[in-house]
């Protein structure tokens, strides 16, 4: 199916998109997004380094593209972010977490560490390091991996307001979309996920986060929203 005019695109709700129109879709929305910003090429760039190395990996029954493409597209459209950084850091917040290795190719010394500097040679350091700020750890087999994950999240947000919108963004898609997941991968995620909604609700009524206060009050509701969709997973087992 062709892809719909801009003016249909620009206000569709983005999972619909996905369903309906795909990685192409999304790719559309989001360059309908990014068009007036500052720094457009970086962007694209951006775009081009994340569908490459994700190019094999899968989100659910999609791309694992469209879940890191609904990712900028929510920083700028919903959360009315048009700061370039973030928004690249946000299609590219999973690239040193899944594929170090590929992006440190070349450089020497562990490959978290190399693939956070090709970013910086190629993106800029504050990309990099909002990218290092929601990269996981290496899962510590002395604590639960839950509780690490958890205790991850809320320290490394707590001093970096902008690593906040992107894992809010980035949230919000996991929570929202979660009935997109299939099998036992739902209520996994549904586990997952259900503990840290207080964290990302105390996060974003900061003053500190910055998005305007209609913003917020948006995504507490979604927040609200993922709730609902957890527990109702949840109550099944």
């Amino acid at each position: 199916m062709s892809n719909p005019g801009a003016g249909v695109l620009a206000v569709m709700p983005l999972h619909t998109i996905s369903e309906v129109y795909g990685e192409s879709g999304l790719r559309d929305r989001l360059l309908l997004e990014i068009d007036g910003l500052p720094d457009k090429a970086r962007l694209t760039a951006a775009l081009e380094v994340a569908a490459d190395l994700h190019r094999e990996d899968r989100y659910g029954r999609e791309p694992y593209l469209n879940h890191l493409l609904r990712v900028a597209i929510r920083i700028i459209s919903h959360y009315e972010i048009r700061d370039p950084d973030v928004v690249a850091a946000g299609l590219l917040h999973d690239s040193v977490e899944d594929h170090a290795t590929e992006l440190a190719a070349g450089r020497h010394g562990p490959a978290v560490p190399a693939a956070l500097r090709a970013l910086t040679e190629r993106f800029g350091a504050r990309v990099s390091g909002l990218v290092a700020a929601v990269t996981n750890p290496e899962p510590d087999p002395s604590i639960d991996r839950q509780v690490q994950y958890r205790e991850h999240v809320a320290a490394n947000l707590d001093h970096d307001p902008w690593a906040r919108i992107i894992k809010l963004s980035d949230f919000t898609d996991n929570g929202v979309g979660i009935l997109y997941a299939t099998g036992p991968t739902m209520h996994k995620l549904a586990a997952k996920y259900r503990p840290l909604t207080e964290v990302y609700r105390e996060l974003v009524t900061r003053p500190d986060t910055p998005l305007v206060d209609h913003v917020k009050q948006h995504i507490l509701e979604q927040l609200g929203r993922a709730d609902e969709r957890f527990d109702a997973i949840l109550a099944r087992e």
